[in-house]
C-alpha cells in the first residue's frame, strides 16, 4: 500500500469514495453523520491545497482510500466534555477516512501511516458509527469524552499515544 498526498486530479475519485462511504454508513445504522453532501468537493479541494488530504494506492496504482491528516491544534478539540484527553502534548488529527470498498484493511493502513508520522493521534466519530468505534478500539484508541464539531453536533472523542515500546507495526 502506498500512501501519498492527494492531487487535484484525484478529486473525482475521492468524491466517489465519499459517496460510497455515505452509503456504507447508512447501510450500517449511521445515516446521520455525513449528510447533505458532506464532505463537499470544495472542502476536499481546500484540504488538497493545504496538503492535508492523502490517498491510498494499491499495488496496481489504483486509489482505494482517502483521509485527512493534520498536525496541530484542532479547534473542535479545545473543549472536551465528560472526560479528558490523555495528554496535552502536540498531536495530529485524522478526519474523514473512506474507501471505495474494493479492498479490506484501508483504515488500518491509514492509522499505521499516521502513527509513523506522529505518536499522539486524536480522532472523533459519530455516536452511530459503531464500525469506526470498533476499529478505533481494536487499534488501542481510548474513548476520552465528547466534543462538538463546528455545526454543533456531538462526536465521541478518541485518543491514542504510541511510544517506542509499543510502536505500531
Amino acid at each position: 500500500m502506498n500512501i501519498r498526498q492527494t492531487r487535484q486530479e484525484d478529486l473525482a475519485e475521492i468524491m466517489a469514495m465519499y459517496d460510497y462511504a455515505r452509503r456504507f454508513m447508512q447501510e450500517h445504522g449511521n445515516g446521520n453523520q455525513w449528510i447533505n453532501g458532506y464532505p463537499s468537493e470544495e472542502l476536499i479541494s481546500n484540504e488538497i491545497k493545504a496538503s492535508h488530504s492523502f490517498v491510498c494506492e494499491n499495488e496496481q496504482g489504483e486509489l482505494v482510500g482517502t483521509f485527512c491528516y493534520i498536525e496541530g491544534i484542532d479547534p473542535t478539540y479545545l473543549k472536551i466534555y465528560e472526560g479528558e484527553w490523555l495528554n496535552d502534548e502536540p498531536y495530529a488529527v485524522i478526519h474523514r477516512m473512506a474507501s471505495n470498498g474494493k479492498q479490506k484493511g484501508i483504515s488500518t493502513e491509514c492509522l499505521k501511516w499516521a502513527f509513523a508520522h506522529c505518536d499522539n493521534i486524536r480522532i472523533d466519530t459519530h455516536r452511530d458509527n459503531i464500525v469506526m468505534q470498533n476499529l478505533l478500539k481494536k487499534h488501542g484508541f481510548k474513548q476520552c469524552g465528547i466534543i462538538y464539531i463546528s455545526n454543533g453536533t456531538e462526536r465521541i472523542a478518541f485518543h491514542k499515544i504510541v511510544n517506542a515500546t509499543n510502536k505500531e507495526s
